[in-house]
């Protein structure tokens, strides 16, 4: 369980805000009263056909959240879930903010590796898992790591196999309703109910925590942003363990009161049916999902004509791309900028120039603040490149266990330094050039470059690694790995990968070429300049 005290901001202009002071709960019970019938979640994975109502979903929420209760879940405490973009996912997040817990969501790429350490990291009691997903069996991971995690009480299985050491996740539906006891337990609108983990440079996954309040008012002024109406059934490819799938889509849509349909493998044609089916308006997701919906339409494929915007994050998106998508899917293509940290600050609209919504990253949302700096912190004019930083009223509340890390990010007055660098241009749009932090932006997913270096110096045939960008069309960037092996040692591609396998690490932080070099190029005090090897990543492809 969190320590309440230790969640307190470290700077406490971090509450001095007017807050929306709402539940994502509260939109659905209004929902749910007013229009009971209208479809709130399509799920079409497993080979069913499930379109629950408003009604249906609170009325399972309801009743995960009563047998959660019963089995000793607290208010603050933290529960980890590693599920798809089930319908199951959406009703346990629903469920652990109605009783006060904070919701953990693991990547379903994540293996023992990163389970261990976030498993342990958060103190979690309860672990609720799907049997099989993508070819990959899950239990003999979990089991394997369970006598490695002493916080670790009960496990619930989604799915037909249910080892004697867990219990299906279906038992939680078995509960009746307890109304009194729900609404006994409704935590504060400053509490935290997110502990989302994102990788960064140092090369610990980071948990970042966000209250209620902050999540509620990123959805608010997004939905002011885009105009975006009920109508406007929301379509989520993205996981919803990331940010972008979890706040820009399952919650985005619960807030509006819009349907949210979603998708668990991600497959384009199959996108598009489900797309042309459900009259799908708004899409927020990385630039390769874009990329692969042109293509489908190109080869085939119904264009989903009803779709208005798609946001493109994660990756910038190229000219071409964009022109493309707007000719083929017939959309507008709106590039955008946000963070697990400081969610949405910037996007396009389809009221911008063409060239201004695809070729930057937007202008600012409501009351959300940017600047361009120098290094040593002073404001930088129009045009100039810097680092970026930005001041926003959603700004998370602490990296778990570190706030050392938080002080280093956030400045006393509230600016986030977010690693990248930026030019604003006089008209107020944005554009990332380039990132300040040594990390991979692989298709919107961050590549943790020093664990990947750290388990490959390990490895008996390397004697220097250093692990760069390397463009990509489709997903933004790869990994490239340049390796300076021992003394009669050789080394493979399929080594390298089968050794990250081996050490548990998940297949998208894997380096997708290897060059093996001589020596590393260095300053004169020794640090490798990366830089260098970038430039010849680049012309490698």
């Amino acid at each position: 369980m969190l320590d309440r005290e230790a969640l307190k901001p470290v700077y406490p202009h971090l509450f001095e805000r007017p807050w929306p002071e709402r539940l994502i709960t509260d939109f659905l019970r209004e929902h749910a009263e007013r229009s009971s019938e209208k479809i709130a979640v399509v799920d079409e994975s497993r080979n069913q056909k499930a379109a629950l109502s408003f009604a249906d979903l609170r009325e399972r929420v309801d009743r995960i959240a009563t047998a959660l209760l019963r089995l000793g879940v607290r208010p603050n405490e933290v529960v980890c879930f590693q599920l798809p973009n089930y319908w199951e996912f959406v009703a346990l997040q629903l469920a652990l903010v109605r009783i006060g817990a904070v919701s953990c969501p693991l990547m379903p790429i994540f293996r023992e590796r990163e389970m261990k350490l976030m498993i342990r990291q958060s103190g979690c009691r309860f672990l609720i898992a799907m049997d099989k997903f993508r070819r990959f069996d899950y239990l003999p991971m979990i089991e394997g790591l369970a006598p490695s995690l002493p916080s670790l009480e009960r496990v619930f299985i989604v799915g037909e196999s249910v080892p004697d050491w867990a219990e299906p996740f279906d038992r939680l539906l078995d509960a009746d309703p307890s109304p009194d006891d729900l609404e006994a337990s409704r935590p504060s609108p400053a509490e935290p109910t997110q502990l989302l983990y994102t990788s960064g440079t140092s090369g610990e996954p980071k948990g970042v925590l966000h209250v209620h309040n902050a999540l509620i008012l990123a959805n608010l002024l997004h939905i002011e942003h885009f105009g975006l109406q009920e109508e406007d059934t929301v379509f989520i490819p993205s996981p919803c363990a990331h940010q972008t799938g979890f706040l820009y889509g399952m919650w985005l849509a619960l807030v509006r009161g819009a349907t949210a349909v979603y998708q668990d493998i991600w497959d384009a044609q199959k996108a598009l049916d489900l797309m042309g089916r459900w009259r799908v308006r708004f899409v927020q997701a990385a630039t390769p999902f874009l990329v692969d919906l042109v293509e489908a339409v190109k080869n085939g494929g119904r264009r989903p004509e009803q779709l208005r915007i798609f946001v493109a994050t994660g990756a910038t998106v190229p000219r071409s791309v964009a022109q493309e998508a707007r000719e083929v899917l017939g959309t507008s293509v709106c590039g955008a900028w946000g963070t697990t940290e400081g969610c949405l600050v910037t996007a396009g609209t389809p009221e911008d120039p063409p060239e201004k919504a695809w070729q930057t990253d937007g202008r600012l949302l409501p009351r959300m603040q940017m600047r361009v700096v120098d290094d040593r912190g002073k404001p930088l004019p129009a045009g100039v490149e810097g680092r970026f930083q930005v001041k926003t009223p959603c700004l998370f509340t602490t990296y778990l266990h570190h706030p050392e890390w938080y002080r280093q990010a956030v400045s006393p007055d509230g600016w986030f330094d977010a690693g990248d660098l930026a030019t604003i241009s006089d008209d107020g749009y944005l554009s990332i050039t380039g990132r300040v932090k040594d990390i991979i932006n692989r298709g919107g997913e961050k590549v943790p470059v020093a664990e990947v270096e750290q388990l490959l110096y390990e490895h008996p045939s390397v004697a220097e690694v250093a692990v760069v960008a390397m463009p990509d069309v489709r997903l933004g960037e790869r990994a490239c790995a340049y390796v300076v092996l021992r003394a009669g040692k050789s080394l493979t591609l399929h080594d390298v990968q089968e050794y990250l396998r081996s050490r548990g690490m998940a297949k998208q932080y894997w380096p997708e070429r290897l060059e093996t070099v001589d020596e590393l190029p260095r300053t004169p005090s020794g640090k490798i300049q990366k830089y260098l090897l970038r430039e010849k990543a680049a012309e490698l492809v």
